[in-house]
């Protein structure tokens, strides 16, 4: 371990860090006033999202000492491939997780709540990129042999998340596959072919779903047509749908420039509600100022290049696609988060990236993260082992 040190990418890790201080800041700032309010700790907030930091750097040193080929037996696969199974059906068929907000997509156990969706985007990066990396030289010339089986079990993963409903979540493992699919290397025909299947799976057995529920389930998508539809104008129903739109509007505009100060936020109090979650990054502008919040985006489009940078000159297949699928993970993620406070996309519960309160999101970006931090240690171990001269004796 301590050899392995020597190796950390600083430029992943810094990033990483410096951008969960920035989150732990603002989640206070954005919460403290309503918590007060309450009669609450104004830190209590704030205080768990602190804990889930820590836990998340455990997480972190626990997947970087662990060797990259483990992820890569057949054990580990079916053994991740399956608990996400039994915590999506859980939720999704068994109606066991908790409804917040409408969606039920919830798991609580001693107190600790989270999404299975979220842990099903490591699945679909280590189970893709497994697939994917062993059948490369087979994947052209027996196609759909090669494919179909993940095509099914992904698609498969997007209907149960699509059932909770979780539109966000169910469009990032689509088009995380997709990004995967084609920085494998298989021809663009065979790729879109295979992204078809899964849409084509998941609409068919959709519709199965609807019609065996008596066309209850739209009645439970209701609020989910209610976002796509105040898209085109927030305003024309901002004291119901729109209300939550508009005043993110209000809470960007008051930041200008240089943004009102820190923890003095007008629309924190009362006018957003849960402020600390979905429209953490406007409480953010509003506080610090647009030219914070683009020095924040550019810590953040940093770290997502260097890990595409290391997945590009990675020596393995394998560890080439789990880093395009992780900086493309982050990426999806904050572009989704970016698009509703804007408008230009519904509002889809999806988080931004490091800076949103919630621990299960929180811990699945760290396993991402701690998944490139060791492929980057591997190959600059790896780079060192094959530039290291000869070692010649003395006479």
């Amino acid at each position: 371990m301590r050899k392995k040190l020597q190796f950390i990418d600083f430029k992943i890790l810094i990033p990483y860090i410096v951008l969960n201080i920035i989150g732990m800041i603002m989640i206070f700032s954005a919460s403290s006033y309503n918590l007060d309010q309450l009669g609450k700790s104004p830190f209590s907030i704030a205080l768990r999202q602190a804990a889930f930091f820590i836990i998340s750097l455990l997480i972190i040193l626990l997947i970087y000492k662990t060797k990259m080929r483990v992820y890569q037996t057949a054990v580990f696969q079916q053994i991740m491939v399956g608990i996400t199974y039994v915590l999506l059906i859980s939720t999704s068929i068994l109606g066991l997780g908790s409804t917040i907000g409408g969606a039920q997509r919830w798991i609580n156990i001693g107190g600790f709540t989270f999404q299975p969706s979220e842990f099903v985007i490591i699945t679909t990066i280590l189970y893709t990129a497994y697939i994917l990396s062993r059948r490369q030289k087979t994947i052209n010339t027996h196609f759909w042999k090669s494919i179909l089986i993940p095509v099914i079990i992904v698609g498969s993963m997007i209907l149960l998340i699509m059932i909770q409903p979780n539109v966000g979540g169910a469009a990032i493992i689509s088009l995380l596959f997709l990004i995967l699919l084609l920085a494998s290397g298989i021809p663009a025909a065979y790729t879109f072919i295979s992204f078809g299947g899964i849409l084509l799976f998941t609409g068919l057995a959709w519709l199965i779903v609807m019609f065996k529920g008596g066309m209850l389930i739209p009645e439970r998508f209701s609020h989910v047509y209610d976002r796509f539809a105040v898209v085109a104008d927030p305003f024309a129903d901002k004291h119901d749908n729109g209300f939550q739109l508009v005043n993110s509007y209000f809470a960007i505009y008051n930041g200008s420039w240089f943004g009102q100060g820190l923890g003095k936020s007008i629309q924190k109090k009362g006018f957003l509600p849960v402020a600390e979650t979905d429209f953490i990054f406007s409480i953010t502008i509003e506080e610090l100022g647009l030219i914070m919040a683009l020095i924040i985006l550019g810590i953040l489009f940093f770290m997502i290049i260097h890990i595409l940078k290391v997945g590009i000159k990675s020596t393995s297949a394998f560890n080439s696609l789990v880093c395009i699928g992780v900086a493309s993970a982050i990426m999806l993620q904050l572009f989704i988060n970016l698009g509703g406070i804007l408008s230009i996309i519904p509002m889809t519960g999806v988080p931004f990236p490091f800076l949103s309160y919630g621990g299960s999101n929180l811990i699945t970006m760290s396993i991402l993260v701690g998944l490139a931090l060791n492929i980057s240690a591997e190959e600059r171990r790896i780079s060192q082992q094959f530039f290291l001269p000869e070692y010649t004796p003395h006479k």
